[in-house]
């Protein structure tokens, strides 16, 4: 039979063919022509249809057309998708002229147009390419960027899928670009003046990359080793005869050919390391000879080259005379004097790449064609040369990122130097890399000019960049294409035929419908495939060419040119020059385009077609099969195999997909040696299909051509007795045959096994293999039919082995019908000894369910050998049953081999890699609270999903289930997302996406604030409601933290300005008209006092409460200063000139209104420089609301986007307003950041920090102040000393010799003080590196006066002349000094404690040092005092009026001055009142409020009159002071104390603030100006701050953030800038973050109550303490907070602790606050139920009425929306007129559902029901399979396993998830069921123990069954012979014990072991 197994000349069909035309081809028909479009847009439209433009018109299009064709171009690639689902479609590249078109297809939907490019010029080049973008934390995964790349003439288009476009220029002429696994390689096309020059020069490199659009491009290295006892050399890639032929990703390599000595060279491509990088930037020392690359050398011919060479003209020749020219070259001098590129890219690509314009200052260093000649001396030392040549020496090196190494080099055969030319232009024309079905790789690379495919084998190494190449092979060839998805390539022969290879293995011809295929006869004769052709290069004994001398000079050879995509070789076929049906078939020119398995056909006639070679399998159990028996073979053998396989099932006219399986079987025993026609199972098998040539053979001969014997053979077999007799009964329902059929005779002899078979002597290996995919096969419902096709092969082959105890598995798992089976197929015990049986094929059979089971019980358990990459599974649920059930907690790391061993075939590479690979992805979390955690987290990291567990045996996934079920209960708030998807908290999913979305945007400060909940704008949003800019505060989660009443809606209309005010004034008769309309005006420019100072509040009010549209304006509402008078409603305007109006007036109020509508902005938006710019108002009148609207984006953290250049160009403007904005703008968005470009941009507008030298500039004051100030910013907390010594002076500068630095010193004395501050904030004692400037005695010197210190530093000189209109002296002006001076020492003594600091800030406690202190500068005191006694301060009136001196609160004697004690006690206890609110700003602490308001009520009293009734005497001695003080005193010190209250309650709204705020906004009369109103507002805007999102932090920077916005001395009107810049207002925006935490429902997705328990941690003021909140609530500060939880029972429990750290927490809230919370089943929210009594489970909580049959099917909508389970309550658990008979079974279907849905575990529900028909199918004896018993068996033993006991011990513990009581009767049912069979059929079960064969029928399934329920072992493990010697029940015990049964087995079976007398036995009682 050995012709059976020969080759022979097979075919196979291909499929799907279809003609193929680009589908770019037909878009570009449609395409608008970029040259048409600049004709006409050159051309007037007049001139297009003159007859000169129609002429030129129609010639231009007439060569557009030519150039067109010649230009097309294409190319396919496998397209990536998302998913497995997306992964199989086509993307296609297609080119022609100036367009590109990217499109995508697959099989299932048509192509489309995914995007369309229009170049300038026409493109040379178009390719896919991926960059990788480095993550700046090292355990961050590279982000990879997939872009498309135009190459143009003089640049690259980089466009990627993500929407960003980049330009990079090109420095020189560029023949061919490659991507790479790093980025781009660029060749340079080598111009014709790279001829040889003398003498010689240093050749230029030819080869470089680009890492990143960004980038610049640098040069490749090249590494390699000359000799054995030489140093590796690193030199630049500079050989012009080198050629880049292939480029590949994985593995990173590249090709070339040498174009002199015609061989490739393959070169592993990857980063350049530091020592190669820093060997080739300093070779110095030695002269360079040979090719050793001087960098000195080369950057500076590179460096300076003039700018005037044209990009256009690349072989331009031209020389540089002299060294003035290169001196003078202008991108040397750009290079130089720029920062570098690479950082500026860096930067630019973590912003906002689009923005970043290309620089070209390095574009032209390249472009160069010739050199001036230079003497070899200059090249012995690049130093000398760099200082000869002019250039500096500090020019920056061109810096390599990626260097080559060689990995292999073609060996040229003998005599091939004196070959012919054509013979010497062998350059590959193709490269591709392919692999074998036995996962050999092969690098292969067609010559066309010798017709030859050469395949190089090469393996991986141990490093993975390193691959080595072990054999090369030639296959002839015209063409070849790589099919990947079916590991083969596809060969076009020289005789015109279509072969199919793996690898160098020959499979088949392959036959296309309609084509011409040349005969047999005609296919010449072809050299072996493996015949070897070349040897092997290593680096070692590398042949050098590659980098030769310098003085050696080799012209380049022509090099073979490139085959086009329409190039015919017709002489290549000579034989069809006579063919008659030439003209009729086609036939093959080419191939291209490979994807997946698929290829175009370039054919004769010019046209192209499209097929599909066919796969090896399509069905998954048969795939499943090839995989484990190739792993097993040898890789000869199980190519052979493979092969065979492959050729069988895709022969023409192959079988359908039912029938494959039944192929394979008969393909797999025919290999092994079977003569499948002899056994009666596998000739009964179906074909639709003629028989393959495997069995085609045997039907050929004459003996076996079919007679009358076989017909009766057939009738006489057992298969068709069993099968088909008792198939035909059934139907018939008649009685099954009892008699025996009727023999005719004596079987005859069973047949042999083939031993000259190629399975032969693989039979055990094969089989056992075999054996452990059914085993895992079984671990899936969805393979169970799959089981059942394999179990038949397997019986068989065990039954030849002579593998009883296998026999007996199967038999067990089948019993009905594995019984029908008895033939066997004899083995020649000669023959026998040829087969292998490997060390790892087992005498007892590995049994997965057997295996769980003893886990379950307790017992060891001995290694379950398993297949690497096959058998996933089974390893997946061994381990999670050692983790979980064994619980041992290294099973999935370190102990894996104890319960898994690998079956090794020895062909299998990186196996021991798996587990190690497996090591490191199972950590992902260091924190684990059980093994239910700690399972869920290893499976997630192992890829399994629900999906997966779907389709586990219940029994096998109920552990799984009852671990997921533990950590949904009680989980971690900080899991991945694919953990929470795993254990089914749907609210945790969404969470840990949201928070991975809002963690993936790398973003500025605030940016991290997210946006989404209620930020759109209202849908149906009235007109009104929109001009006010507070209409997208109003949403759902206002509604619900302020649901009783409408005090947003208040506020609302107290912070409106865009309305006209009601201006209601009484027309008394004395009253003239004129006057009566003079009075309306006036009482309208008090109105309007308010109103201007209204934005300030709005802005706090709307933070960060809207997202723009990209594409339009943001709305900025008007600041309205009109008014209505009534009863007419006439207009009052301020133009009218009958009253005076201050000139701009509205100046600043405008800035305000801008600032406040930039704030609205959410920082999450996506907006980018040209929409900043776009917002720019076209009047000049609007020009200060984008003032402020411009430093709003810089609160917010959006200014950082905006170009430099428009920064430049706002600022050169000179507009005040702008300037201001900006220059604080920008500082904020760099808080603390020391960034040196906004360094440089500030000190330009600080004279103190220009040159001494530099021309003044006329800087604005204001625009000087918020300069100083935006210092502070920047180098907040740094402690810088540069500017600390520059600031310290600034705050006593002096007026100058004029006008200058002599209006409103004041504020910026003030300005400079609180720069210092935020230097040095928090630095307190430890002033590093300031001692010497004694900054807190110089600060102390401001506060208290004394003689003036003469100033130093770099600005001495200005300060020398005394000012001519201030006449100061020598002192220290304290009134200008000492407000800066107090709060510097505050801000850097801040928290510190520091006593004797603090000492130095006490108010004073004589009367006469009081009458030398203003009352203001007391406030500023103690509050500074108190800030630096932060730990002191309490909230209690006590701790205020102790910080009043002794001398103020005495009763007053005569001789003092009573008002000046008055104004000092109350400016004292203002300043202690903020002191006050600055320690609990943002913690709404009722002590502080109560405190605090108490004060503000008795400041409100002092301000209405005294009633008659109330007497001096009944009033304290505060409210005494307050009557004896002014008006404006008390009102300052009111507003004060209200702004402190407002930052205690910041955020909470409430209402007893908002009635003070509201009683003061109607004050418009009296003192009541400006700046008071703006404090009242300011307040008001506090306690709503961000719409209740946003509240205070106590941070440092938020304390200094608010001492600049909160100084206690605001504007007399809105033009007053002298003490403080209004601008400085706004920075109370720094210290806001949002701590609202609003519970979202998971399932309707709005915000809902949910409670909470907030537990605070231990503090020296209070202990560890819980609070319960109801949220949405506002949170106190995270650093306080030890754990939140959501508490039960109306939601899903949900814990974040914060002693781990507060990120998640802090995510969780950047995030607008959103906590996704899950309602539990049948509870109603708290909205709907605010008690609790409507939910549905009530009742039976409160009744614990055990009756469950009281639950009603139709309330299941009220539980769950799950539409199974709705739909099993309407078909299963509601009765029906012919359901009476079933009334049990509809209870126990309720009972079950009402336990799944209240326990919200409904995946259980198919558990229950399959649990209960497996018992019910038992009971009544139609068991086919023990499958479901199997199942039922493991669910009881969990239920008694050491895991649930343990648990159940633990009174908090949970037991099991299914029902006890349904366990225990389900138990009692099968329990009964065996023991009742029993009790009748002993004698089987005896009989089986004796080793008897039993009776089929029945009998035999029960015994299957009673064997599989109590874990009996085998017959053969328990010989009688053993047993018969136990005589007792100790003896008994002891034995079973050893064979691991379990004890209630043995009960049962004592009673027949023991009574040995008794053959029958009887029924044991229990």
């Amino acid at each position: 039979m050995s012709n059976v197994y020969e080759e022979r000349a097979t075919m196979i069909a291909a499929g799907e063919l279809q003609w193929f035309v680009p589908f770019g081809r037909e878009h570009c028909k449609k395409h608008p022509n970029a040259i048409n479009l600049q004709l006409r847009q050159l051309q007037p439209a007049s001139e297009l249809w003159s007859s000169d433009g129609a002429a030129g018109l129609v010639g231009s299009l007439q060569e557009v057309t030519l150039q067109e064709r010649e230009r097309e171009w294409w190319q396919l690639s496998k397209g990536v998708g998302v998913t497995t689902q997306e992964a199989e479609f086509e993307e296609e590249l297609y080119v022609a002229g100036n367009v590109v078109i990217w499109s995508r297809g697959s099989k299932n939907q048509a192509s489309y147009v995914y995007k369309a490019f229009t170049v300038d010029s026409p493109v040379q080049q178009a390719l896919w390419c991926n960059f990788t973008l480095p993550q700046k934390k090292k355990d961050e995964k590279e982000i990879v960027e997939q872009t498309v790349c135009i190459v143009q003439n003089t640049c690259v288009n980089v466009h990627s899928v993500t929407g960003k476009d980049f330009i990079s220029p090109l420095p020189f002429q560029v023949s061919t670009l490659w991507p790479t696994k790093f980025g781009l390689l660029f060749e340079r096309k080598n111009p014709a003046s790279d001829a040889p020059m003398s003498p010689p020069r240093e050749p230029l490199p030819t080869v470089f990359s680009m890492l990143h659009p960004l980038d610049e491009i640098a040069p490749v290295v090249c590494r390699s080793s000359a000799g054995l006892f030489e140093a590796p050399r690193v030199q630049y890639v500079s050989d012009s005869t080198l050629r880049i032929v292939f480029s590949s990703c994985e593995p990173s390599i590249i090709m070339t050919y040498d174009t002199v000595q015609h061989s490739h060279t393959v070169w592993a491509l990857r980063r350049v390391t530091t020592e190669e990088r820093s060997m080739v930037l300093k070779y110095s020392d030695q002269p360079v000879v040979q090719n050793l690359m001087a960098p000195g050398f080369l950057s500076s011919h590179l460096r300076t080259v003039s700018k005037l060479e044209s990009l256009a003209s690349p072989y331009h020749s031209c020389s540089l005379h002299g060294q003035t020219r290169v001196t003078s070259s202008p991108g040397l001098h750009s290079r130089v004097h720029s920062p570098s590129i690479s950082s500026m890219a860096a930067l630019s690509r973590a912003h906002s790449p689009s923005a970043a314009a290309p620089s070209f200052s390095s574009a032209q260093r390249f472009n160069m064609s010739c050199h001036s000649p230079r003497t070899h001396s200059l090249l012995s030392s690049p130093t000398s040369m760099l200082n000869d040549s002019g250039v500096a020496p500090e020019a920056e090196p061109l810096v390599p990122e990626l260097c080559i190494e060689q990995l292999w080099t073609e060996t040229l055969p003998g005599g091939r130097s004196d070959s012919s030319p054509r013979e010497k232009s062998c350059q590959a024309t193709k490269v591709f890399i392919t692999s074998d079905l036995c996962e050999n790789k092969f690098l292969c690379f067609l010559v066309e000019s010798s017709q030859q495919l050469r395949c190089v084998k090469f393996i991986e190494s141990n490093d993975p960049s390193q691959l080595i190449f072990v054999a090369a092979a030639t296959i002839p060839a015209r063409d070849a294409a790589p099919l990947e998805s079916i590991d083969a390539m596809l060969v076009l022969e020289p005789s015109g035929c279509l072969v199919l290879y793996t690898g160098v293995s020959r499979v088949s011809k392959v036959f296309v419908s309609g084509l011409l295929t040349p005969s047999l006869a005609m296919t010449g004769t072809m050299s072996h495939p493996g015949t070897p052709v070349e040897g092997i290069s290593t680096p070692a004994k590398a042949t050098g060419r590659h980098m030769s001398c310098l003085d050696e000079v080799v012209l380049p050879s022509p090099v073979c040119e490139l085959r086009g995509s329409t190039k015919h070789h017709e002489s290549s076929w000579p034989w069809l020059d006579d063919c008659t049906f030439q003209q009729v078939a086609p036939y093959v020119h080419a191939l291209r385009d490979p994807v997946h398995n698929r290829v175009t056909l370039e054919l004769s006639n010019g046209k192209m077609q499209r097929i599909a070679i066919p796969e090896i399998a399509t069905s998954e159990l048969v795939k499943k099969c090839l995989q484990a028996i190739r792993f097993i073979l040898p890789k000869e053998t199980a190519m052979k195999v493979l092969t065979k396989w492959y050729n069988i099932y895709n022969a023409p006219g192959g079988p359908s997909s039912h029938t494959e399986w039944n192929l394979f079987v008969t393909c797999i025993m025919t290999l092994m040696g079977y003569n499948t026609e002899r056994l009666s199972w596998t000739r009964n098998l179906d074909f639709e299909v003629p028989l393959s040539p495997v069995i085609a053979p045997k039907k050929a001969r004459t003996s076996e051509m079919g007679s009358d014997e076989d017909w009766e053979y057939q009738l006489a077999s057992d298969y068709h007795w069993q099968v088909e007799s008792r198939r035909l009964g059934s139907v018939l329902h008649l009685e099954p045959l009892v008699v025996a059929p009727l023999r005719t005779g004596e079987p005859s002899a069973p047949p042999r096994l083939d031993a000259a078979a190629p399975l032969f002597s693989h039979t055990p290996a094969v089989f056992f293999v075999l054996h452990l995919v059914y085993e895992d096969l079984k671990l899936d419902e969805l393979m169970r039919k799959g089981a059942h096709q394999l179990v038949v092969l397997l019986q068989q082959l065990a039954r030849d082995l002579q593998l009883e105890e296998y026999i007996d598995l199967y038999w067990r798992d089948y019993p009905s019908f594995i019984k029908t089976f008895k033939e066997t197929c004899a083995i020649d015990p000669a023959q026998k000894d040829q087969m292998n049986k490997p060390s790892f094929v087992l005498e007892e059979p590995p049994s997965i369910f057997g295996w769980l089971s003893r886990c379950l019980r307790g017992d060891e358990v001995s290694p379950f050998p398993y297949l690497p990459g096959i058998c996933e599974r089974t390893k997946l649920l061994v381990l999670s049953f050692a983790l979980y059930v064994v619980a041992d907690e290294n099973s999935v790391t370190t102990d894996v081999s104890k319960y898994l061993s690998k079956v090794s075939a020895g062909q299998k590479k990186n196996l021991n890699e798996q587990v190690g690979k497996r090591q490191s992805d199972t950590n992902p979390s260091a924190h684990y609270c059980s093994l239910a955690e700690k399972l869920a987290l290893w499976l997630t990291s192992s890829g399994f999903t629900l999906k997966d567990l779907e389709s586990v045996p219940f029994g096998v996934a109920l552990p799984i289930r009852d671990a997921i079920y533990q950590c949904r209960e009680q989980p971690c708030s900080d899991w991945p997302e694919d953990v929470c998807l795993l254990i089914g908290r749907q609210d945790l999913t969404k969470q840990a996406h949201r928070v991975t979305l809002a963690r993936g945007k790398s973003v500025s400060r605030h940016q991290t604030m997210g946006s989404g909940l209620s930020l759109e704008a209202p849908a149906a949003a009235e007109v009104d409601e929109e001009e006010d800019g507070m209409g997208d505060i109003e949403g759902d989660v206002t509604a619900l933290i302020w649901s009783q009443d409408l005090r947003v809606q208040e506020v609302r209309r107290l912070l409106q300005s865009s309305r006209p005010v009601r201006v209601n004034v009484p027309h008394l008769p004395e009253v003239s008209d004129h006057e009566y309309i003079e009075e309306k005006e006036n009482k309208l420019l008090q109105l309007c006092q308010r109103t201007m100072a209204l934005p300030v509040g709005r802005g706090l009010f709307t933070l960060f409460s809207y997202l723009p549209v990209p594409t339009e304006p943001l709305p900025v509402p008007k600041l309205n200063l009109t008014g209505r008078a009534p009863p007419r409603n006439t207009m009052v305007d301020l133009n009218s000139g009958n009253i005076d109006v201050p000139p701009n007036m509205t100046s600043w109020p405008s800035f305000h209104n801008g600032v406040a509508a930039g704030l609205k902005i959410a920082p999450a938006s996506r907006i980018d420089s040209a929409w900043i710019a776009y917002n720019k108002p076209k009047s000049a009148e609007l020009a200060n609301e984008y003032a402020g609207f411009l430093m709003a984006l810089g609160l917010n953290g959006h200014l950082t986007k905006l170009a430099t250049l428009n920064i430049h160009d706002y600022l050169t403007k000179g507009h005040e307003m702008t300037s201001i904005g900006l220059l604080l703008g920008v500082s904020a968005a760099k808080l603390s950041t020391m960034d040196m470009s906004i360094t440089r941009l500030l000190s330009i507008h600080i004279p103190a920090l220009l040159p001494p030298t530099s021309t003044e500039l006329d800087v604005p004051h204001n625009v000087q102040v918020a300069a100083v100030v935006g210092i502070g910013l920047v180098y907040q907390g740094t402690g810088h000393r540069h500017n600390a010594e520059v600031l310290l002076a600034e705050i006593g500068r002096p007026p100058g010799p004029e006008m200058e630095y002599c209006t409103d010193r004041e504020s910026y004395s003030l300005a400079a003080g609180l720069a210092l501050g935020m230097v040095c904030l928090g630095h307190g004692s430890n002033l590093i590196g300031m001692t010497d400037l004694n900054v807190p005695e110089q600060l102390y010197q401001y506060m208290v006066g004394g003689h003036r210190r003469a100033h130093a530093g770099a600005n001495r000189e200005k300060h020398k002349s005394p000012s001519y209109q201030i006449k100061e002296g020598d002192t220290i002006n304290v009134d200008v000094t000492c407000p800066g001076a107090t709060l510097a020492l505050a801000m850097i003594y801040l928290k510190t404690n520091n006593r004797s600091i603090a000492d130095w800030l006490r108010a004073p406690d004589t009367m006469f040092l009081l009458d030398f202190i203003k009352p203001e500068f007391l406030l500023l005191r103690t509050l500074a005092r108190c800030l630096i006694m932060w730990d002191e301060i309490l909230p209690n009136v006590e701790w205020i009026n102790s910080n009043v001196p002794q001398i103020i609160q005495a009763p007053p004697s005569e001789d003092m001055n009573m008002e000046t004690l008055a104004q000092a006690h109350v400016y004292i206890i203002a300043g202690a009142c903020m002191a006050v609110g600055f320690r609990f700003a943002g913690s709404a602490n009722s002590d502080a409020f109560d405190c605090l308001y108490k004060f503000a009520r008795n400041f409100m009293q002092c301000l209405t009159p005294l009633s008659a009734t109330v007497r001096i005497d009944d009033i304290d001695r505060l409210n005494a002071h307050m009557w004896q003080m002014g008006h404006y005193n008390v009102q300052t010190c009111l507003s004060m104390v209200l702004l402190s209250i407002a930052m205690v309650m910041a955020g909470s709204g409430d209402l007893r603030v908002l009635q003070l705020c509201r009683f003061l906004h109607r004050r418009t009369s009296g003192e009541m100006n400006y700046g008071f109103h703006m404090a009242h507002h300011m307040a008001l805007g506090l306690l709503f701050l961000g719409g209740g999102r946003y509240t205070l932090s106590t941070s440092n920077s938020a304390i200094a953030a608010l001492l600049c916005a909160l100084y206690p001395h605001f504007p007399a009107h809105s033009t007053d800038n002298r003490y403080h810049l209004q601008a400085l207002r706004h920075l109370a925006v720094l210290a806001a973050e949002p701590r609202l935490l609003i519970p979202v429902d998971v399932d309707t997705c709005k915000p809902c109550y949910a409670l909470l328990d907030v537990t605070y941690k231990e503090t020296p003021w209070y202990e560890e303490t819980t609070v319960e909140l109801m949220a949405p609530t506002m949170l106190p500060e995270l650093h306080l907070l030890k754990q939140v939880k959501v508490k039960g029972p109306r939601y899903w429990g949900l814990t974040i602790d914060t002693s781990r750290g507060t990120q998640h927490l802090q995510s969780i809230l950047s995030c607008d606050g959103v906590l996704y919370v899950k309602q539990r089943a049948g509870q109603l929210p708290y909205k709907d139920d605010p008690r609790g009594w409507k939910s549905l489970l009530a009742p039976s909580v409160n009744n614990r009425n055990p009756e469950v049959r009281t639950f009603k099917p139709e309330a299941i909508s009220t539980f769950t929306s799950d539409a199974a389970l709705v739909s099993f309550a309407e078909y299963f658990c509601k009765p029906a007129e012919n359901m009476k008979e079933k009334q049990e079974t509809l209870a126990l279907f309720s009972a079950i559902l009402y336990e799944c849905v209240t326990q919200e575990i409904p995946e259980i529900l198919p558990t229950y029901i399959a649990v209960d028909q497996a018992v019910q199918g038992l009971r009544r004896g139609e068991v086919c399979e023990t499958f479901a018993l199997w199942q039922v068996k493991l669910v009881l033993e969990l239920c008694d396993s050491g895991v649930l006991q343990e648990r159940r011990r633990d009174p908090h513990g949970r037991g099991l998830l299914l029902s006890s009581e349904f366990l225990a009767v389900m138990k009692c049912s099968a329990d009964q069921a065996l023991d009742s069979w029993l009790c009748d059929d002993s004698a089987v079960l005896q009989s089986y123990l004796r080793g008897q064969a039993c009776a089929e029928g029945p009998d035999s399934t029960a015994l299957a069954c009673y064997l599989v329920f109590h874990s009996i072992p085998s017959f053969r493990k328990m010989a009688v012979d053993d047993l018969e010697g136990c005589t007792s029940f100790p003896q008994l015990l002891l034995r079973f014990s050893q064979l691991g049964v379990p004890v209630r087995a043995l009960l049962r079976l004592a009673p027949l072991l023991l009574k040995a007398g008794d053959p029958v036995g009887g029924c044991p009682v229990f």
